[in-house]
């Protein structure tokens, strides 16, 4: 695989796209793949193939054509809230494998889970994508660094855009928390000329 043509593998690509289907339907999945023309890459990623063939291009203008379709307002919800769906269906694909989901896990301190979460989380994609995470903690806050990111892979744009990653991490504090919200935000983004997408976390739920 080529770093020219950094992907996904198809499973992972699926988990995206039952994710957004869940928010917006089928009949509203199939029009934003029509729009972006990426209608032969989304049947190419219904698998449980570990092949990477979900490219970068394809979830970037999978989430470019959310905001073209619905407004970039609407498009920014909607992703957040497929970023949200699509965790719930990555976890029952790769929770068990990460040890997120052992009791002895669920029954660690909150701080610990946050840590323990955060570096997990990580290394799946850097051990199983093309994305590159880096984490770095401090007392009260997370910085989850994505130095190579699909979401926003060839954009340009006056702000953040990479919502899904925004929801999904929601999702993630939500569930390793057991219920506690806690304030998420994209701080940097590559797609408005920052050196990297960077996203910051406040360690204390905000309830």
């Amino acid at each position: 695989m080529s770093d020219a043509v950094p992907c996904y593998p198809q499973k992972m690509g699926n988990i995206i796209l039952l994710g957004t289907e869940e928010v917006i339907g089928k009949s509203g999945l199939d029009a934003v793949l029509h729009l972006g023309a990426l209608e032969d890459a989304a049947q190419l990623a219904r698998s449980d193939s570990d092949e990477r063939t979900f490219s970068f291009e394809s979830i970037s203008r999978l989430h470019q054509s959310l905001e073209q379709l619905y407004g970039p307002r609407g498009g920014r919800g909607l992703a957040l809230r497929a970023g949200r769906a699509t965790f719930k269906y990555g976890l029952k694909e790769y929770g068990s494998m990460l040890g997120l989901t052992e009791m002895a896990f669920r029954l660690l301190p909150l701080s610990t889970k946050l840590h323990t979460g955060a570096i997990s989380f990580a290394g799946l994609f850097n051990k199983h994508t093309d994305q590159r995470v880096r984490v770095e903690e401090f007392d009260t806050t997370i910085l989850w660094h994505i130095e190579r990111c699909p979401l926003c892979w060839e954009r340009t744009s006056d702000g953040p855009v990479c919502h899904l990653a925004v929801g999904l991490l929601q999702e993630a504090l939500y569930w390793l928390s057991g219920g506690k919200v806690f304030s998420v935000e994209e701080i940097a983004c590559h797609a408005r000329g920052d050196e990297r997408c960077t996203i910051l976390i406040q360690k204390t739920p905000l309830t």
